[in-house]
């Protein structure tokens, strides 16, 4: 796995693929964020993902929970920006992951009732989503000594629980393109990260989980 996170981190930098779906959500240089995420990057290098994804001793939980909510960001905006001319209005006519799982698409604000849309239209309005709550400084501070929002723990929670509806529906319909552009070792290590954070933190409800149920069982015995 050594050697997959490495790639895993070269992809969501851009130096293998351009590709991004929605611009890349950057940490300052030099804030302790930026510090945070660069911890992150060399503790994944180290292949243990049980142990990178723990709360480094003496640091904020919530600023944690934050850093590595922007990266998965970054990571499923690049690995799906790497298929989307695959995830059509004609392919996707709706937002699923496998015949069992359709996601329907409300934010609470400009759209309140659930819509049913293509999975392209259904992750553009999760991605801008995303990205709307990651600038807002009142969710996300991004300077030192601003205290995250009470509410802060119930944004990432919503946040991650859609980022894997992205996962979820690559796995389901995508992955026979994900193998013929040999990504298939990028997506995996990113949603193993992915999974192994979610349950130490215990931020997605299992039931939210269960499209890729299989999955999660699998990654996860291996390191057992």
């Amino acid at each position: 796995v050594k050697g997959l996170t490495r790639n895993v981190f070269s992809l969501v930098s851009g130096s293998r693929s351009s590709k991004t779906f929605k611009p890349k959500k950057n940490i300052p240089e030099g804030s302790h964020q930026y510090e945070l995420l660069k911890h992150a990057e060399a503790t994944l290098g180290s292949g243990n993902l049980r142990q990178a994804v723990m709360l480094p001793e003496g640091e904020d939980l919530n600023e944690w929970i934050a850093v590595n909510t922007v990266d998965f960001f970054n990571q499923i905006n690049m690995l799906y920006g790497t298929i989307t001319e695959f995830c059509t209005e004609v392919s996707c006519p709706v937002m699923s992951a496998g015949p069992r799982y359709e996601y329907h698409w409300a934010d609470g604000t400009n759209i309140k009732k659930p819509i049913k849309c293509s999975a392209p239209k259904y992750i553009d309005y999760l991605m801008t989503w995303v990205q709307d709550q990651l600038d807002d400084e009142t969710l996300f501070p991004s300077k030192i000594g601003v205290p995250f929002p009470k509410n802060f723990m119930s944004v990432a929670k919503t946040i991650l629980k859609r980022l894997f509806r992205v996962y979820a529906h690559i796995y389901h319909q995508h992955f026979d393109s994900v193998m013929r552009l040999q990504e298939e070792a990028h997506l995996n290590t990113s949603f193993k990260h992915f999974i192994f954070f979610v349950q130490e933190f215990n931020l997605i409800d299992r039931r939210e989980l269960a499209p890729l149920q299989e999955l999660i069982e699998k990654l996860g015995s291996k390191d057992r």
